[in-house]
């Protein structure tokens, strides 16, 4: 991995109840939370100035710009809603170019896992342990928040073990 496992292991303590608060709030509301967003994004502003060097840093600043762009431009055609670009956005300084490749599989390989997951339980009576969840009534649409925030955890996870 491109990440350093002591740039992962500064990120994660912090990105990681952001990323359970996303998934939640995603499947309960059908919404990611500007304050997630906003809250995912200082957590890269503090914390990425003590786990990067400057250069990379600013960087991946960049990548967080070049991320934000595209998403407008994805939302405005309705290929994504508003709150999953801000958040790919905001997660996107996280995330070293080197690993790129590495990403795509994760996230593939987990948004074909929660929709799944997320499908089985909603035609199931297991969807009875949280009634009020507005992603059970809202037909094909699903909580990306799920698989968005469950990717970065995932990568963020596997940089400290793997990280070089």
């Amino acid at each position: 991995m491109a990440i350093t496992s002591s740039a992962a292991l500064w990120f994660l303590p912090f990105v990681l109840p952001i990323c359970f608060y996303v998934a939640f709030t995603d499947m309960r509301d059908m919404r990611i939370t500007n304050q997630a967003v906003v809250a995912l994004a200082v957590v890269f502003l503090i914390i990425g100035l003590i786990a990067l060097p400057l250069p990379v840093y600013g960087i991946r600043l960049l990548q967080m710009i070049g991320v934000l762009v595209i998403g407008v431009i994805l939302n405005a055609a309705g290929a994504v809603g508003a709150g999953d670009a801000k958040f790919a956005a905001a997660a996107a300084p996280f995330i070293a170019a080197g690993d790129l490749r590495l990403l795509l599989a994760i996230f593939a390989a987990n948004l074909l896992a929660a929709f799944l997951t997320h499908r089985f339980v909603k035609y199931t009576p297991l969807r009875r342990i949280a009634p009020g969840w507005q992603s059970w009534d809202r037909g094909w649409d699903f909580p990306m928040g799920l698989s968005l925030g469950g990717t970065l955890a995932i990568y963020l996870i596997l940089g400290v073990g793997y990280g070089a």
